[in-house]
């Protein structure tokens, strides 16, 4: 494989992907704006509003990086859901290694829990690596699986939110949690909970249908979801299974 501006190196089975002197989206990715505009990016890792609690490593833009194959799956899924009066929302794409790292690293320290009120209230710290919520390696590094939900059709970003800001469960009924702009999936984003599990049967009917607009759209562009995560999504023919990337996105 060449990818032009990295630098390779195996890890067992695996190819981690480096940056060098290169900016832009590695050899075969894309800018999903390029791609299709429409799609609404709150790429909340750029930003303080995630269970960290500060910006992420490797977001130096809010831009939505992936595979051309992915990006081009979802402009394929934003025609389906348009027709339906929604827009996709992403909050995550393509994620540089070093954020995945550095989420291990928060994962370890029991005091840096800043956030805990509002993305995993009912989780103990020490078991979010055990339970599989936090991983050393995450697909969305391979470039073809994002975070994502629905917004009525003209619907942008959220309200910003601010440090100090009040931090409310993300399992809290739609008009207590965070005011996003999504509708009503259940939960917010990276809500480390059982509810958040795609098919949870502590959701409403109507948030169970929300869901399966959500997936079925999804599904018909050849995205798979992650069962756990309602918002989480591959690409099933990924063009990079083997690869991870860590190219910061500026």
């Amino acid at each position: 494989m060449n990818v032009a501006g990295a630098a390779i190196l195996s890890v067992g089975s695996a190819l981690l992907v480096g940056a060098c002197s290169a900016s832009g989206p590695p050899e075969g990715f894309v800018r999903l704006s390029d791609v299709s505009p429409g799609i609404v990016q709150e790429i909340r890792y750029h930003g303080a509003h995630n269970f960290t609690g500060r910006p992420v490593p490797g977001y130096a833009a809010p831009e939505c990086w992936l595979t051309r194959e992915a990006a081009e799956a979802l402009a394929r899924a934003q025609e389906d859901v348009t027709a339906q009066g929604y827009s996709l929302k992403v909050y995550d794409c393509y994620r540089p290694q070093r954020a995945v790292s550095e989420f291990v690293r928060w994962a370890a320290d029991p005091n840096d829990d800043a956030m805990r009120a509002e993305f995993y209230p009912r989780v103990p710290k020490d078991e979010i690596i055990p339970r599989g919520l936090i991983a050393e390696k995450s697909g969305h590094s391979r470039g073809s699986t994002v975070d994502v939900t629905l917004v009525p059709l003209g619907a942008g970003v959220s309200a910003a939110w601010t440090e100090g800001d009040p931090l409310v469960d993300c399992a809290a009924p739609e008009g207590d949690r965070f005011a996003d702009t999504s509708i009503d999936m259940g939960t917010g984003f990276d809500c480390f909970d059982p509810v958040a599990a795609t098919d949870s049967g502590e959701i409403t009917s109507d948030q169970a249908l929300n869901r399966k607009i959500l997936v079925a759209a999804m599904e018909a562009a050849g995205f798979v979801n992650l069962p756990e995560e309602w918002w989480h999504y591959t690409l099933a023919n990924e063009p990079f299974p083997d690869t991870f990337f860590d190219a910061p996105i500026d």
